[in-house]
């Protein structure tokens, strides 16, 4: 990496009415701590965040989407996964 060139970092925000953090953009900083202080300031504006996570974009790793189909499969032969399998008793309203 040259001098010129900083890394791209992956911005995650926790709002205060979540309970987990949410891909909010990307940004170019020179390290973790520049990162996680310019998206505070480019993507905490009115105060709606509590936490941020950065991560540097080149140690995410994602499959490959033409791999869905095999990567997925599996778990569709396991039914006792979903919950239309069971049937709910009277009286409970929220599960």
């Amino acid at each position: 990496m040259s001098t010129k060139e900083w890394p791209l970092w992956e911005v995650f925000i926790r709002s205060k009415q979540g309970l987990s953090h949410k891909h909010v953009g990307s940004l170019h900083a020179p390290d973790a701590e520049m990162a996680v202080s310019n998206a505070r300031d480019l993507y905490t504006r009115r105060s709606e965040g509590i936490s941020i996570w950065v991560v540097e974009s080149s140690q995410v790793f994602a499959n490959d989407p033409a791999d869905s189909d095999p990567l997925f499969e599996p778990s569709q032969t396991k039914i006792y996964r979903h919950p239309t399998f069971y049937e709910v008793p009277d009286g409970i309203e929220h599960m």
